[in-house]
């Protein structure tokens, strides 16, 4: 009697949240939008966009790090591999969630700004994954370095997160769940970096005649 119970009430906390979650999409997708937003949001969320930024990442660890780089890179690295693995092989599959572009429910419906939708599912944004890793990761492992600007990694992330629901290939929750997942890697790493190098900031870490 328990278990069934427990059953309904989980069933009617999803189906309550799910049309939440749907009501907000529209919103976003299909109420709160501009054209200059439709111009700029499909290409904010490509990849390639900000391939400067992590180039200027990568020089600027390089350049101010110098030996010590590698390790930083290499974390970086093994950080988006965990968060990307996890979103795209682990969670996708397991939740098997539809894409809104792709909800028979939402037909007619979703403004897909994007050339297609894609076959892949939707819970957790692999997107929002990565780049809240990575954001995390900055954020605590560069913090020191950048000082209130490290707060524009996680504007960073939660912007890309957004551009993913308004163009219509993800519900908020999706962007939410994978923002939480993916701080939590970041978190995760760069815990286990900082325990590695205890103290490393710029002053720390320069050549010095005795090295």
């Amino acid at each position: 009697m328990d278990n069934i119970f427990l059953m309904g009430f989980f069933q009617k906390s999803w189906e309550w949240l799910a049309s939440w979650d749907q009501q907000l999409f529209l919103l976003i997708n299909s109420k709160w939008n501009h054209p200059w937003l439709d111009s700029l949001l499909p290409i904010w969320r490509e990849a390639n966009t900000w391939l400067p930024l992590y180039l200027f990442l990568i020089l600027f660890v390089v350049l101010n790090f110098h030996s010590k780089a590698f390790s930083w890179i290499l974390t970086a690295i093994i950080t988006f591999a965990i968060s990307d693995q996890l979103s795209s092989s682990l969670m996708k599959p397991f939740f098997a969630r539809l894409r809104p572009c792709n909800d028979p429910e939402l037909v007619g419906m979703v403004r897909l700004l994007l050339p297609n939708c894609g076959s892949g599912y939707s819970f957790t944004s692999s997107h929002a994954t990565n780049h809240f890793a990575f954001a995390v990761f900055i954020f605590m492992t560069l913090g020191q370095v950048f000082g209130k600007w490290k707060w524009a990694f996680i504007v960073w992330a939660a912007s890309v997160a957004y551009a993913q629901v308004y163009v219509g290939v993800h519900y908020p929750i999706d962007v939410i769940g994978g923002g939480i997942l993916g701080s939590l890697i970041g978190y995760a790493t760069a815990s286990v970096y900082q325990q590695r190098f205890p103290t490393w900031n710029i002053e720390s870490t320069k050549t010095s005649p005795n090295d």
